[in-house]
């Protein structure tokens, strides 16, 4: 039985690695995981980058930045899978929500007209708005940025955006230290329980198909290990399938309820995996089915051009310079080929590309694949834009 330490953090998107561990199916790929629990992103990328643990439940534009040199120690890292796609919501106090559209349904269904709407509160609020970002280098810092960039607000002059770690953000609110958050889940449902916000944007309706967490090797270990990596991914492969599988949804929230893992009540966690959000505490559940994936529609496939559209946004902020030699080190942070290797013999279907149109699917589309069929969701961003991951200049351009 080969060990494998892997760092998480709490978040409802960890079920993959969870259930991997809890349900036998590393065990079946003569894989022992010890799961190592995990309180800030920073101290997650330290365990990594330094070998304390072999691998990470990472975000995807840490990943990228740390592989670029942008957050402390650089180190070359690869993700050959991804753990999961959407899953995240910002939420602000109350009394801010109050300056917004009061139908909640359609503000969160109108995502370009709520950020206009927010614009417009900035001025109406007691101060700078002070928002939570989990990290600097997250995605939801990443689509905050986008979406609200959308209505004209900087977010680097006209909100101030503060890291507090994913657990640590409904006491900062609690404490007035913040006025609102974008975190993945389940901490966007517990302010709203615990009556301290509301929901204003989701992740799923600013990206449809947005890329969230990815597993993280430091690539020499990757590149030293190769048989350890593919038995993992194969065993992800058939949990994340698990994980999606509507039926497991209550198992796996009371699974992740556990203090080992998310350590929240199950009936919260269970709102993002089932996709039935209450966005205010006065609310019904709003049925989102596409909040969270982890399987369907090829969602663990390391696509390249989604790295390179997290580059394209680092890029836009200013965090780096764009030159070729930067875009190919983004893009060879998501390992296709890997993913391709560890589940050649299995019956995941298998992208025939590595690179595609990001926000060009409008409905579910039939695409390539090396083996059985394969339909890709919608993937639109909520401007109507669309990534082409070989014209990053003329999509800098566009903003």
């Amino acid at each position: 039985m080969t060990e494998l330490r892997i760092a998480f953090l709490p978040l409802t998107d960890a079920a993959v690695l969870a259930v991997a561990r809890e349900k036998g199916f590393a065990e079946e790929e003569g894989l022992s995981l010890d799961l190592v629990r995990t309180v800030s992103w920073a101290t997650l990328r330290d365990r990594l980058i330094f070998g304390q643990v072999q691998a990470a439940h990472m975000l995807a534009p840490l990943a990228v930045a740390v592989t670029l040199g942008l957050s402390q120690q650089a180190a070359p890292l690869s993700a050959p899978y991804k753990l999961n796609v959407n899953g995240n919501m910002l939420v602000m106090a109350s009394e801010f929500a109050q300056a917004l559209d009061p139908d909640v349904t359609a503000r969160l269904d109108d995502p370009l007209g709520t950020a206009h709407d927010f614009a417009a509160a900035i001025g109406l609020w007691k101060r700078k708005p002070v928002i939570g970002v989990v990290h600097r280098f997250s995605s939801h810092s990443v689509m905050l940025r986008y979406w609200l960039a959308s209505a004209g607000v900087d977010p680097d002059r006209d909100v101030m955006l503060r890291v507090v770690p994913p657990s640590l953000t409904v006491e900062a609110m609690r404490a007035g230290e913040i006025d609102g958050f974008i975190a993945g889940e389940p901490w966007g449902s517990a302010a709203v329980d615990a009556g301290l916000a509301e929901a204003v944007a989701i992740g799923e309706r600013i990206w449809r198909r947005g890329v969230e967490k990815v597993l993280a090797f430091r690539t020499p270990w990757l590149e030293e290990n190769p048989d350890s990596v593919d038995r993992l991914i194969r065993a992800l492969a058939r949990a994340a399938a698990w994980c999606d599988d509507a039926e497991n949804h209550e198992p796996l929230a009371h699974l992740l309820s556990s203090p080992r893992y998310v350590d929240q009540p199950a009936e919260v966690i269970l709102r993002g995996l089932s996709g039935g959000i209450i966005p205010r505490i006065d609310m019904a559940p709003l049925a989102m089915p596409d909040f969270m994936l982890f399987s369907r529609e090829a969602t663990p496939f390391p696509w390249r051009s989604q790295a390179l559209w997290i580059y394209s946004q680092l890029v836009r902020w200013k965090m780096v310079d764009h030159t070729p030699d930067n875009a190919a080190k983004a893009a060879a942070v998501f390992r296709p080929d890997i993913f391709r290797r560890a589940l050649a013999d299995s019956d995941v279907p298998l992208p025939g590309a590595s690179m595609k149109l990001e926000g060009a699917v409008a409905s579910p589309l039939a695409v390539g694949s090396k083996r059985g069929e394969l339909t890709l969701g919608p993937d639109r961003f909520f401007d109507g834009r669309v990534f082409d991951p070989e014209k990053i200049e003329d999509f800098l351009a566009s903003f």
